[in-house]
C-alpha cells in the first residue's frame, strides 16, 4: 500500500520515485533480514536464562559432563556421564558412568536418576568390559520408547571401544536388561561401530593420521531431515569426523562423507545442519593452531570442503560447538576463548541467522561457573538446554544444569 501511494504521488518524476521507492524497499529488505532489535542485550538476556537453570546430576556426583536430551510430554529425559570421586572426565577413569535424569518440566523438579552402564556391569545377555560409560546420546524411537546410546571405553596399553544402545520403556519406568552393539556401515559393509572400523572407512576416503586405538562416538544432537535422522561420528583422539545417517532400525549409521580436511587443523567434535540451499554446514572444533572453530561446506552431504573461518567467529576456542534450527531460524553455538576470572570454557555465544551467512548475537553467556558443552531442544514453544557447569575445579566439569531458554 505504502509503494501505491508514494507511485501515485510521484508518477510525474519518474527519476525520483524511482531512487525513492528502491532505498525504501533496500531499507525494508534490510530491515527484513534482522532479527534482534537495535537495543537487544545478549549478556542480559543470558544472565536471566542462568538464574533459572536447575541441577539434574545427584548430590553424590563429583564430576559430570557431555550431556544431551529429549522432551516427551512434561518430561525432560536427561543422560550424562558422571563420577562419584572427582570433577571433570578422562579417558583413563573407568569409574565413569552413565545416567538418566527424568525432570518434570511443569515443577522443575528431578523426580528420578537411574544409572544405566557402567564398568563390567552385568546385562542379561552381555557383560561389559573394563572401562568408563560415556558419551550418551539420546532420542525418541517410538511412543513407548527411549533409545540410549553410549560408549564402553578404555585408554591406555590395551585400548578399546564400542558404541552399544539400550531401550527404556517410559511407561513401565525401566531399562531393558539387553544391550546391542551398534553398528555403521561404510564401502566395506555393516561393521561394529568401532575405533577401528571407524578408522578404516576415514582411511579409505583419503585420511592419512595413524590410527589410535580408541575414541568412536556419536557426537551431534540427531537431526531430523525429510523424515530421516541424522547426526556426526567421532573420534576425538584420532581427529576424525563423519555425517551419518540412521536406518529405521535406529541401530546402524551409514557413513556419508568424512569432513577432516585440512587434516593440519585437527578437527574435530562437530554440528551439522542443512542451509535453506540444501548445502550441509558443519561447524567443527579445532584443537591447532589459533583452536578457532571452522566451517565446511557440503552440497550432497559426501564430499566437502576444506574448512574455514568465518568471519562472525573471531575468537573461539576449542570445545564442542552446536547448530540448530528453530522456527525458520538459524542457531549456532560457540565458545568464545575469552576467561572470566581465569576460567576456561566461561563464554559461550549463540548467534542467530535466517540464511545460515549472516549472523547476530542473542546470548552471550558469561559465569566463572562455566557453561560449555550445552545441548537445545524444542518442546512446546518453548526452547530448552543443559550445559555443563561447576564450581571449583579447574575444568568445571561437576555438574549438568537444565532450563528454558526461550
Amino acid at each position: 500500500m505504502v509503494t501505491v501511494v508514494l507511485f501515485e504521488k510521484l508518477k510525474y518524476k519518474p527519476m525520483r520515485s524511482f531512487l525513492l521507492v528502491f532505498s525504501i524497499f533496500c531499507s525494508l529488505s534490510v530491515h527484513a533480514q534482522s532479527i534482534l532489535p537495535n537495543n537487544w542485550d545478549p549478556v542480559g538476556v543470558a544472565d536471566a536464562v542462568l538464574s533459572g537453570l536447575v541441577k539434574v546430576t545427584a548430590p553424590e556426583v563429583k564430576g559430570a559432563h557431555d550431556a544431551e536430551f529429549v522432551l516427551v510430554d512434561d518430561y525432560a529425559y536427561i543422560v550424562a556421564e558422571v563420577n562419584d570421586l572427582k570433577a571433570g572426565e578422562s579417558g583413563h577413569w573407568t569409574f565413569i558412568y552413565s545416567t538418566m535424569s527424568i525432570v518434570n518440566l511443569k515443577t522443575m523438579s528431578v523426580e528420578k536418576i537411574i544409572p544405566f552402564a557402567r564398568s563390567e556391569q552385568q546385562f542379561a545377555n552381555v557383560t561389559l568390559p573394563e572401562g568408563q560409560c560415556w558419551i550418551p546420546r539420546i532420542l525418541q524411537k517410538d511412543k513407548k520408547n527411549l533409545r540410549i546410546y553410549f560408549v564402553n571405553e578404555r585408554a591406555g596399553e590395551i585400548p578399546y571401544s564400542q558404541v552399544w544402545y539400550i531401550d527404556y520403556d517410559m511407561r513401565s519406568g525401566a531399562f531393558s536388561k539387553k544391550i546391542h552393539k551398534v553398528k555403521i556401515k561404510t564401502s566395506a559393509g555393516k561393521l561394529d561401530f568401532t575405533t577401528e572400523n571407524f578408522y578404516k572407512d576415514a582411511k579409505a576416503h583419503g585420511f592419512n593420521k595413524k590410527p589410535v586405538g580408541y575414541g568412536a562416538y556419536l557426537f551431534d544432537s540427531f537431526k531430523e531431515f525429510d523424515g530421516k535422522t541424522y547426526t556426526t561420528l567421532n573420534n576425538f583422539p584420532g581427529k576424525q569426523n563423519a555425517l551419518a545417517i540412521a536406518n529405521k532400525k535406529l541401530d546402524t549409521f551409514e557413513i556419508l562423507g568424512h569432513y577432516n580436511e585440512p587434516q593440519s587443523a585437527q578437527l574435530s567434535e562437530s554440528a551439522v545442519n542443512r542451509l535453506p540451499d540444501g548445502t550441509w554446514m558443519a561447524i567443527c572444533r579445532r584443537d591447532d593452531g589459533d583452536k578457532n572453530y571452522l566451517i565446511t561446506y557440503s552440497k550432497d552431504g559426501q564430499d566437502w570442503t576444506d574448512a574455514e573461518s568465518i568471519p562472525s567467529i573471531p575468537n573461539g576456542t576449542n570445545s564442542k560447538p552446536t547448530f540448530d534450527f528453530f522456527d525458520g531460524i538459524y542457531y549456532l553455538g560457540w565458545q568464545e576463548n575469552t576467561k572470566v576470572d581465569g576460567v576456561s570454557r566461561s563464554v559461550f555465544n549463540i548467534d542467530v541467522s535466517l540464511d545460515g551467512k549472516n549472523w547476530e548475537r542473542k546470548y552471550s553467556f558469561r559465569t566463572n561457573q562455566s557453561f560449555q558443552y550445552p545441548s537445545f531442544a524444542k518442546h512446546n514453544n518453548s526452547i530448552w538446554l543443559i550445559a555443563t557447569q561447576g564450581d571449583h575445579s579447574d575444568s568445571r566439569k561437576e555438574r549438568i544444569m537444565f532450563g528454558k531458554l526461550e
